[in-house]
């Protein structure tokens, strides 16, 4: 029987490589997932005149796309999307202009394309970000040791950051403050982060002047959001925020308990937007603490896994892949308990979504890529360690030897 055991957990290694305790948070966040979707898509269901069921299978289905196209990511050596990372940007600038013109209108707002022949809605803004980040890990790796113009560097970054934030302000906020992260933890020259903020504030200044000319920038959106939040507004304006706050305070500290909160018939969008607020009424603060923690301890075994990274454009890969996560994350946690305006973001590797899990998925799994590579190269120093110790006992036992005789 232990025999048994032991070569399961084998193979589980062999399959599962990379950081163990990574893994352990994808399979928690999953599983949160599908008890907080399941408990939440009710409304969804009544909507559409059908079974909660369906939307559970439906999202299922998806995390299970994502877990593999994690588990595919993980297994390519991370070199490798250096490598694709300017093809892939020079693929997103041009999806981005086609979303902004041709992009089909959901809640609002044209952040989505439908693909052809298939007839799925695809947000762009999710392959962009992916893709800068990549491209902005390769492009400060090049610079410790090669210097490059700010063009290179900038240029994309705010080509991205500009063309996303029309749409999508909150997305363009996250993917540029993990940016300038990214350049400041790869010690790139102080003038080019500053140079990017900089241009980023006046390009966005930009943005609010043509707002009179293109009314498809919703600065209207963003002005009543921020007046709501801090001086409140009308009955229809704060409703959603009074729902979210009655579902935390329904949580207390152990929750009602899964599937007995109510407050996912009243908010317009629980199962993404506010899919925080259901875990807290559902599971109370303990359950909001765990998952809150589930994301540090994300952030806490890349900032370790990047300590012992010998690449620069591993530990940057990893580390703005992470940043990027997290930041959503923690900007979604905001908002459900109103420490911040209304933003739209959804609760990564949690809210029900597609294009969201499945580019969350891939992050995750170049993390576990970056991480693999760790690992062999650890394994191969402690098996060359061990090599030279034995060779060193060898040479100090036939010493002795040559002593007595």
């Amino acid at each position: 029987m232990n025999n048994r055991a032991e070569i399961l957990r084998n193979r589980m290694a062999a399959m599962l490589q990379g950081d163990r305790i990574i893994w352990l948070l994808i399979a928690l966040l999953a599983i949160f997932s599908v008890l907080t979707v399941y408990s939440s898509a009710d409304v969804l269901a009544l909507r559409n005149d059908t079974y909660t069921e369906s939307f559970l299978v439906r999202h299922v289905v998806l995390l299970l796309g994502a877990l593999v196209v994690m588990y595919v990511a993980h297994m390519v050596n991370y070199m490798q999307y250096a490598k694709w990372s300017t093809v892939l940007i020079a693929i997103a600038i041009p999806m981005l202009i086609y979303t902004m013109f041709f992009g089909v209108n959901i809640n609002g707002a044209s952040r989505w394309i439908r693909l052809p022949f298939v007839g799925i809605t695809f947000q762009t803004s999710d392959f962009a970000k992916l893709a800068i980040i990549l491209y902005v890990a390769r492009t400060v790796a090049i610079m410790q040791t090669k210097k490059l113009s700010q063009l290179e560097l900038l240029g994309p970054v705010l080509a991205t950051v500009v063309l996303i934030a029309p749409y999508d302000l909150s997305n363009a906020l996250v993917l540029f403050l993990t940016c300038v992260m990214q350049m400041f933890i790869g010690k790139v020259e102080l003038r080019n982060v500053f140079s990017l903020i900089m241009l980023g504030a006046g390009l966005f200044a930009l943005l609010i002047i043509m707002s009179e000319i293109f009314p498809a920038i919703r600065v209207d959106t963003w002005i009543s959001r921020l007046k709501v939040f801090f001086e409140g507004g009308s009955p229809e304006d704060t409703f959603q925020l009074l729902q979210a706050k009655m579902a935390v305070a329904k949580g207390g500290f152990f929750g009602v308990g899964p599937g007995n909160g109510v407050q996912s018939y009243f908010l317009p969008h629980a199962y993404s937007d506010y899919i925080y607020c259901i875990i807290i009424e559902e599971y109370g603060m303990f359950g909001g603490v765990l998952v809150l923690m589930l994301y540090m301890m994300l952030v806490i075994r890349t900032i370790r896994m990047v300590n012992k990274s010998p690449k620069a454009f591993g530990s940057m890969l990893a580390m703005g892949l992470t940043l990027s996560i997290t930041i959503q994350a923690f900007a979604h946690m905001a908002v459900n308990v109103n420490l911040m305006p209304v933003t739209g973001l959804t609760l990564p590797f949690v809210s029900l979504g597609g294009t969201s899990l499945m580019f969350t998925g891939i992050s995750l799994g170049i993390i576990l890529s970056v991480s693999r590579h760790i690992e062999k190269t650890s394994e191969k120093e402690k098996k060359q360690e061990g090599f030279e110790e034995k060779k060193e006992n060898v040479v100090k036992t036939e010493e002795k030897k040559i002593d007595q005789v």
